[in-house]
């Protein structure tokens, strides 16, 4: 293995069974077909899950709605990027000529979707108790305080908290096309709320800002008012 992947495994504090693992995690869809989109997908509902059970037993007094706002504060991309620098993820990345001209190793989206992606890569190679124990590791220096829950709300967790604050399904998020070069891609995702059997669509550069664009959409949507509230 390459020596600055095994000094990677050492920050991660994680040593892979599988190195094709790691490999791709991160592997950027503009380098190979074999990239890290589905361990991405994985990841992101890994860290979700082992956030909230961090925040359950930080926040013992904050309600549903209150806690799915501090989440919100500490998996959003910008969270995220710094703490993909804090791994030195940029040295690391595989990406496509045209994505590293352009500055992809630096993009928050590329940097935040790639740390999804290795927590995924984690929890394959070593289940759920290896990959909570990293994401306890990584927001070990980030603060959690009821704070948080002021933070401006993005439009999924509005959305959210809209749906549960009338006992509805929680909307769910599809990628419907990929648009563009591989160094520059456009995401097409739906937003579908079942309770509702409505449907929106957004676009955005990455799956993340496609799921905030078909968020909004919805919001709009359900913000008119011959909306049933």
């Amino acid at each position: 293995m390459p020596a600055d992947l095994r000094l990677l495994q050492v920050r991660l504090q994680h040593e892979f069974s599988d190195p094709l693992l790691l490999q791709r995690a991160l592997t950027h869809r503009s380098f190979s077909a074999d990239h890290y989109e589905r361990l991405e997908f994985l990841g992101d509902s890994v860290l979700n899950l082992a956030v909230s059970d961090m925040l359950y037993r930080a926040l013992s007094r904050l309600a549903e709605g209150e806690l799915s706002r501090v989440r919100a504060n500490l998996v959003k991309q910008e969270t995220l990027h710094q703490l993909a620098l804090g791994l030195d993820l940029p040295a690391v990345l595989r990406l496509g000529e045209g994505e590293a001209r352009s500055g992809g190793h630096r993009r928050p989206s590329i940097l935040a979707d790639a740390l999804e992606s290795l927590i995924g890569a984690v929890y394959l190679d070593a289940g759920y108790p290896a990959a909570t124990a990293l994401v306890e590791r990584l927001f070990k220096d980030v603060e959690i305080n009821p704070g948080m829950q002021a933070a401006a709300k993005d439009p999924k967790t509005e959305l959210q908290e809209w749906l549960q604050g009338r006992k509805m399904k929680l909307p769910v998020y599809r990628v419907v096309a990929t648009l563009g070069e591989a160094h520059r891609q456009t995401f097409d995702v739906e937003c579908a709320v079942p309770d509702l059997n409505r449907v929106e669509r957004g676009l955005g550069g990455s799956r993340r800002a496609g799921e905030q664009a078909a968020a909004l959409a919805m919001l709009a949507h359900l913000k008119t008012p011959d909306t049933p509230r």
